[in-house]
């Protein structure tokens, strides 16, 4: 029996930074020598372009592999950040429609996916914003379900919608599923709004919100271009730090005082060249360089 992890990075809204968390997470997770697979389920295949592919110059996808037509290992790549990588290509988009008439169609990830475990200690699902059959087929397939959410009032709703479906699948396809928990992603924490929403959250739906949070920051923006993870593009800020301290815990490993977002902001602090310049907002790592009352 393997003993690889599945886990579903999902929230029907978008812009949460679901794919964000993927590739941190993974790199993190293969930065701490744990092999990790992740696995791109969102026809525009942010998470290919974000780790270094060029999803229209991929022969072979995610897409080949739920139609039965290849085996999962051997659509694989490897990442210049050390992650396995099953990408996603447009065609994608047409996979739902042909899966709608097969039978047993929310198993067919968790199938495709059986060939592979051994390989892997972790495999993160990077779902799409929507609660279509791929969506239904990642939480079937994984053993835990994580929830990014930004801390505002349009991604809280989502959270709710998104256990609604999580409740269905217990019920019907996956009753081992376990909810994680709520991931606070682009935090600001000078916000009450932000403040106010992670509390909401916490007390309406009984779930565990993860701390710590990951702050707003340019980098994540930034890192995709490069086609590698921030971890690598910018190692010591606040935000690379926090999803260390995640992924360690996920691979059940003994946290590190020096991966601590405190300790990562105040080296990235430390290694300044030049006095910050406030109207720049990756002086203050946040999109938004405006003070907040």
């Amino acid at each position: 029996m393997s003993d690889c992890r599945t886990i579903a990075v999902a929230n029907q809204k978008g812009g949460v930074a679901k794919t964000t968390t993927v590739a941190s997470l993974g790199a993190a997770l293969v930065e701490a020598g744990v092999p990790t697979l992740v696995v791109d389920l969102d026809p525009q295949a942010c998470l290919t372009f974000s780790l270094g592919f060029d999803p229209d110059s991929i022969e072979l996808s995610v897409h080949d592999v739920l139609l039965g037509r290849i085996s999962a290992g051997m659509a694989i790549r490897q990442t210049a950040d050390g992650l396995a990588l099953l990408p996603a290509t447009i065609d994608l988009a047409g996979t739902e429609a042909a899966l709608l008439t097969r039978p047993g169609r929310e198993f067919i990830l968790r199938s495709a996916l059986s060939e592979v475990t051994a390989s892997y200690a972790v495999i993160l699902l990077d779902c799409a914003p929507s609660l279509g059959v791929l969506t239904l087929g990642a939480l079937t397939a994984a053993d835990d379900v994580l929830i990014p959410m930004q801390c505002e009032t349009l991604s809280h709703r989502g959270v709710g919608q998104l256990l609604d479906t999580v409740h269905d699948v217990q019920r019907l396809t996956n009753p081992a599923l376990r909810v994680m928990g709520v991931l606070p992603t682009l935090f600001d924490a000078r916000t009450t709004h932000a403040r106010a929403v992670l509390a909401d959250v916490a007390s309406r739906y009984d779930l565990p919100v993860l701390e710590p949070p990951v702050a707003k920051s340019v980098r994540f923006a930034e890192a995709p271009a490069a086609g590698r993870s921030i971890l690598h593009t910018a190692t010591r800020t606040s935000g690379a730090q926090a999803y260390r301290v995640h992924a360690r815990r996920i691979a059940g490993l003994p946290e590190r005082s020096d991966d601590s977002p405190e300790s990562g902001a105040a080296a990235e602090s430390r290694s300044a060249e030049a006095p910050v310049d406030v109207s720049d907002p990756r002086a203050l790592d946040v999109d938004d360089p405006t003070p907040v009352a």
